[in-house]
């Protein structure tokens, strides 16, 4: 293999070691915005992402185009002027299907949405290489016909929200409550984290049930307002909060508090981990929790990534 400049593809193994780093570091300043080197290692060039994110910044994407056992090759491209990385949220909005990578590796795409892929590794010491690179291979995946949340009209969202995810968080938490509490009684002299885990379940129960009445009482019948202004069907009213920023706000704040109590059940219940003296109303509690938080996490992810930036943006539109 030879270094070829006409396609730029560098061959690293053919350059002494000493000038490996510098030269790289050359034809990557000598790329316009948007062109790409390729690299080609015997080696996992990882170190050399880290250098290049320490000494240039956040200019760059890198994908992996093979990775061993005789050849590494990346692909390093230079962004264009104005393009920044897009958070967690904006990715899970645009494709449900990397947000299963976000859960593998705990990165928080509801809540802690407005982070970027490397802010979020970076705060929980993961390999951001790994993450970016499973992000690629998602996209590879076979599509399985997700729902198109973010083609749907506002007001049909914010219905779709009430109907599916409100509907469930009133069918089930209640029953999470009871079972938190059955559970600490009988076991709690054994597995002391149940009187914290009864407690974190019962400030979940109360803060959800104001929210969901904030939400289906005032901001959600705001946000079908904004659609049918921008229509042209009904002008817009003036409101107590002023502009929709403000009870977004208070949604945002109370999604993260409400995350944060499950963030700590998992934590204390060891991701869910039964001791061998469970009984069924334990396992059945566990199972209750994970999947409450499963659908919680995307009940948020509709609010926080699609529903409220786009009122946001309509009402910014109405109000010029």
């Amino acid at each position: 293999m030879q270094t070829t400049i006409a396609e730029n593809i560098l061959n690293v193994t053919l350059l002494e070691p000493r000038q490996k780093h510098p030269t790289i570091f050359f034809r990557f300043d000598e790329l316009a915005e948007g062109e790409s080197l390729t690299i080609h290692n015997d080696h996992d060039p990882k170190p050399l992402y880290y250098q290049l994110l320490g000494e240039r910044g956040n200019i760059f994407t890198w994908e992996y185009q093979e990775q061993g056992p005789e050849w590494w090759i990346v692909k390093i491209s230079k962004r264009i002027i104005g393009e920044s990385d897009e958070t967690l949220g904006q990715i899970a909005a645009k494709d449900l299907r990397k947000a299963q990578v976000f859960k593998k590796y705990g990165l928080d795409f509801c809540c802690g949405g407005k982070k970027t892929v490397k802010e979020a590794c970076a705060e929980k010491g993961l390999d951001v290489t790994k993450v970016e690179q499973e992000l690629q291979q998602a996209d590879k995946l076979p599509a399985s016909r997700p729902l198109p949340y973010g083609e749907w009209s506002l007001d049909f969202l914010a219905d779709y929200i009430v109907n599916t995810h409100h509907s469930y968080v009133k069918k089930n938490l209640p029953d999470i409550r009871a079972y938190a509490q059955k559970v600490m009684k009988v076991h709690g002299n054994h597995h002391p984290e149940l009187v914290m885990i009864h407690q974190l379940v019962e400030e979940v129960y109360t803060e959800l049930a104001a929210h969901l009445v904030k939400e289906e009482k005032v901001l959600f019948p705001y946000v079908k307002e904004l659609v049918a202004a921008k229509a042209g069907t009904q002008p817009l009213h003036a409101t107590h909060f002023g502009t929709v920023q403000t009870p977004i706000n208070m949604m945002e704040m109370e999604h993260e508090l409400v995350g944060k109590n499950l963030d700590e059940i998992r934590v204390l219940s060891q991701n869910y981990l039964l001791p061998e003296d469970a009984c069924a109303s334990y396992s059945l509690l566990y199972r209750m929790l994970d999947e409450f938080e499963d659908d919680l996490h995307l009940h948020i992810h509709l609010e926080n990534n699609i529903l409220f930036p786009k009122a946001l943006e309509i009402e910014k539109q109405l109000i010029k």
